[in-house]
């Protein structure tokens, strides 16, 4: 039997600007909340998939200048 190749990477909406708004408690660089960052990597393709479909209707609960756009 042959060996496992390397593990299949995760895709992740991450892009490394890691900052938790205080007023919709969602990170200013991927709009996850801590428990959807911290369960990532557990959650199935499906589970992964519905919030990365969520992520851009959430940017709206950021407000903007927090976000660099005025």
């Amino acid at each position: 039997m042959p060996a496992p190749g390397p593990p299949r990477p995760i895709r992740t909406p991450c892009v490394q600007v890691c900052a938790i708004d205080d007023d919709s408690g969602l990170c200013l660089g991927c709009f996850r909340a801590l428990p959807e960052i911290a369960g990532w990597a557990k959650l199935g393709d499906a589970a992964r998939t519905a919030i990365m479909d969520e992520l851009p209707a959430r940017r709206g609960r950021i407000a903007p200048e927090k976000l660099g756009a005025a």
